[in-house]
């Protein structure tokens, strides 16, 4: 599977995991990494916001 954002480009988390309260549903990332595809096939990034960074899944995230 292809990643569908690059490095550098601004997202917005859509999903966050219900136990990481810093993570605000509207809060806007850079993609500062591209990970391989887990073992669903779906490729997986590393975002970050100011100081907090944080590895999501592509259907988390919205540019």
């Amino acid at each position: 599977m292809l990643h569908r954002y690059k490095i550098r480009q601004m997202v917005r988390l859509v999903r966050a995991p219900i136990s990481d309260s810093r993570a605000a549903g509207s809060g806007v990332y850079e993609v500062v990494r591209l990970m391989p595809a887990d073992e669903t096939g779906e490729v997986s990034y590393r975002i970050k916001s100011g100081v907090t960074e944080r590895a999501v899944r592509e259907s988390e995230i919205r540019a």
